[in-house]
Formats: C-alpha cells, sequence, structure tokens
C-alpha cells in the first residue's frame, strides 16, 4: 500500500503540478521561474504582493526589471554557470513596481521541465536583518539560518491524515523524512486541539474546501509550537479526492507576544495575581452564572492593617516582598476555581464562586475560607532586605488584615455595587478592632 502511494505521487504530472503550484503559491517567499531569454515566466502570490506587480504585469518583464543592479550583458554566462553548478545563493537588490528597492537573499536552482529550461529563484526580503546586523553581531548564525531556509511547514497526507512527504523544514522538527513517513500527522497535534482538527481535515476532505486553522505540536522534548495552517484537497483527473496539501507557518513568537500582552493586560506585575480588570471580567462571568444555576458566591475585600509602617521604615522594596508573601498566603487558602486580585496598594479581592443554593450554607464556607486567610495573614513575616548596600538582614513584621465579605446570587446590583459592598464592609471591620472578618448586611 505505502509503494502505491508513493508511486501514484510521482507517476502522475498533473498531480505533481497541482502539489507544486499550491505550494509556491502558499509559500511566505518569493518565487520566480526565469527562462534562458531571462524573462519572467511566473511570480508566486507572495512576490507580486512584495513587488506590487499582478501576476500578468510580472509576464511583461525580464530579470532587469526585478533586479536593478544586475548586469544584463553577463546574463548568459551566468545561465551556463548556474547549469553546471544547479544551485547558487547570492544577495542582491529587488525593485518594487514604485520604486522602491529592498535587500533580498536568492537560491537559483536549474530546472528543466518537458524540454524547456528554468531558473527557479527563491528571494526572501532581508531588510530586516542588514539594519539589525551591526547590533546584533551575536545573533548572526540565527539570522543566517533563517535566511538559508524556507520557513514553510509543508505536508502531503492521505485522505486518513497519514503522512505521505513532509519536506525538509518540516522533517527536521520531527527528526528526519524516514521517520515521519507513514505516521499519524495528528499524533503530535497537542490533546486540546486534536479532535478540533480532526474535524477540520475532515470537512476539507469532503467538502474540498481549504481551512485556515491554528493548533499547538508538542514537539519530542515536551516543547509546544504553535501553528498556523490552510489545507487543500488535491483531486485525480476525475476529480476523485486524492491527497490532502498542507501548508503551515510557525506562529509561537507571535502567539508568545499576544499571550504576554494578554498576561500585562489582565494581572499585576509584582504579585502576578489578577488586576482590576480580570476580577471586573470574572465578576461579570460569575454573577451570569449565578442567575442560571442560583448558587451563591462571596466577594472579599482585604486591607493590610499594619503595612504603612513598613514602607515608611524600610522603604518600598520591602513592602513590595511583603506584598508578594501576602499573595503566597492568599492563594494557599482558595480553590483554582476562586479569583484573587490584587485592587490597589495593599488592598486584595478573592472572589469565591458557585457555592450553595441557600444563602446560610454559602455564607458558612465563605467565613471559612475568609478565616482561613485572616489567620495565614496574621503569622509573622519574616523579609530580608539589603539596607544602603550593607549586607542582608531580616525584618520579622507582623501585618494583620480587616476583611469585609457580601454575598450575592442573581442580585441586583451591579458588579460596582458588589466591590462597593465588599469594601464597606471592610472598613466596618477596621473600625471595630481591624483583624476581623465582617459580613454587609443587605438590609
Amino acid at each position: 500500500m505505502e509503494n502505491e502511494r508513493t508511486s501514484s505521487l510521482t507517476n502522475q504530472p498533473e498531480l505533481q503540478m497541482q502539489l507544486m503550484q499550491f505550494a509556491m503559491d502558499n509559500a511566505s517567499i518569493e518565487i520566480y521561474w526565469l527562462g534562458s531569454d531571462a524573462r519572467i515566466y511566473y511570480a508566486n502570490n507572495h512576490a507580486c504582493k512584495k513587488l506590487g506587480y499582478t501576476k500578468e504585469e510580472f509576464l511583461q518583464l525580464s530579470l532587469p526589471d526585478l533586479d536593478p543592479n544586475y548586469p544584463i550583458e553577463q546574463w548568459g554566462k551566468h545561465w551556463l554557470s548556474l547549469k553546471n553548478d544547479k544551485t547558487q545563493s547570492f544577495e542582491t537588490l529587488h525593485k518594487r513596481k514604485d520604486g522602491v528597492v529592498f535587500p533580498v537573499e536568492v537560491v537559483a536552482n536549474y530546472v528543466c521541465l518537458d524540454g524547456h529550461e528554468y531558473n527557479v529563484a527563491f528571494a526572501k526580503d532581508i531588510t530586516e536583518r542588514k539594519r539589525v546586523e551591526d547590533a546584533l553581531h551575536e545573533k548572526e548564525e540565527f539570522f543566517r539560518m533563517i535566511s538559508e531556509n524556507v520557513e514553510d511547514y509543508i505536508a502531503v497526507l492521505d485522505l486518513e491524515g497519514r503522512r505521505i512527504y513532509n519536506n525538509p523544514t518540516y522533517a527536521n522538527l520531527f527528526g528526519g523524512i524516514e521517520v515521519l513517513k507513514g505516521t499519524d500527522s495528528f499524533a503530535e497535534i497537542h490533546p486540546d486541539d486534536r479532535e478540533r482538527i480532526k474535524q477540520i481535515f475532515k470537512k476539507t476532505v469532503q467538502s474540498g474546501i481549504g481551512h485556515r486553522a491554528e493548533f499547538r505540536f508538542i514537539l519530542e522534548d515536551g516543547s509546544i509550537r504553535y501553528m498556523e495552517s490552510n489545507g487543500g484537497l488535491i483531486k485525480d483527473s476525475q476529480g476523485k479526492a486524492l491527497r490532502v496539501l498542507v501548508v503551515s507557518h510557525d506562529i509561537t513568537e507571535r502567539k508568545q507576544a499576544e499571550n504576554e500582552i494578554i498576561d500585562l493586560a489582565f494581572h499585576d506585575s509584582l504579585t502576578k495575581l489578577g488586576n482590576r480588570r480580570l476580577l471586573s471580567d470574572r465578576l461579570e462571568q460569575t454573577m451570569a452564572l449565578s442567575k442560571r444555576s442560583g448558587l451563591y458566591s462571596a466577594l472579599m475585600f482585604l486591607d493590610l492593617d499594619n503595612f504603612k509602617p513598613l514602607n515608611d521604615a524600610h522603604g518600598h522594596a520591602a513592602g513590595d516582598l511583603l506584598l508578594v508573601e501576602v499573595a503566597h498566603r492568599i492563594s494557599s487558602c482558595v480553590r483554582e476555581v476562586d479569583t484573587i486580585a490584587r485592587f490597589g496598594g495593599d488592598e486584595f479581592v478573592v472572589m469565591l464562586s458557585e457555592l450553595d443554593v441557600e444563602e446560610t450554607k454559602s455564607a458558612t464556607q465563605a467565613a471559612a475560607v475568609a478565616e482561613k486567610i485572616r489567620t495565614a495573614l496574621a503569622k509573622p513575616y519574616l523579609i530580608k532586605i539589603h539596607p544602603d548596600g550593607k549586607a542582608e538582614i531580616t525584618i520579622e513584621h507582623h501585618c494583620t488584615s480587616s476583611i469585609g465579605v457580601v454575598m450575592f446570587a442573581n442580585h441586583e446590583g451591579s458588579a460596582k455595587d458588589i466591590i462597593h459592598w465588599a469594601d464597606m464592609a471592610m472598613y466596618q471591620a477596621k473600625e471595630a478592632g481591624r483583624n476581623l472578618i465582617w459580613f454587609y448586611a443587605k438590609d
């Protein structure tokens, strides 16, 4: 069966052309076919976008239009040299339709197809690399590797998703072409993404329409790569589904940047807890869920009772260390499904969601958690600091907390009201003597 699949792929010119055309048109690198007369016979979608020409306009151009510095009188000599070497790499310039010139790295290949000779050239914009080369000299090997390799991951799969062919970039990701051949292409997909990608694959096979999708690969060392893929169905001359071609791009860096932005937007940089924005979002969700389920939830507003003297005596660095320890202690007292946020300064908010349908039982549960937090925060803090560059010293600081609690379920009040009521209860705890828990009375 494997030999039949391989033979089918290699012995059908029409299928080969479909595969080649799809791969070239979707590649994120400029691809050109030049004839022995130096005219351009083909330019892919990326080349059209990069240089501003339509495919039809490209067919009216020749090499000097593409490369303004190319000595056309040397074409014959260079053509013979390429035929002899089969492949050549070099750096040159490309000129856009609007006249803008930018540096590229080119890999030229001699190809003879159906008796016609071509220079199949892969060109990559290296403007950014050129700009940072001097400042990032230590990254030279990294940029060299990028510039010498096509970044796309190309896979040809059978209709069950087994691998028939993988290009070197893809194969190197998983240990080589022979290792991958005939294996399940879904095996390395993250379990949380696998079923969704399988369904997208089936839709592509059934409908003949390609679908773009994002998913995660799990590599052998356990690391995760985020991929963006576009699949297309390859049919034989009778229109029967034969293969699926998938072109993927590694978007890990983009995803990491997006996650960092999200993290900064919703989390406190010092304690790593949620911030006001995350609290507001979670509170709105919990209120909506409460309306459907009838379960009570609790919101606690915490304020440290003896925080300012530490800052005044030992500086903000000591205060920051105490706040980090407070965050750890609160986290140890609640469930993973609960939400903790640093509201500002030495104020923290804890939301306990989905407690019980009865308010009394829910309040009892909330009181138990609040007492656990109050007890944990009342224990002495041992803070190590370096005063004015001197040797490290350990400060023992005592800092209790005042906690206000409000219960809510399908409440008429808004999220802002609930936070305000918990805040009011916290101030009542302070006025009553501090280091106390106070429940907000709605009536």
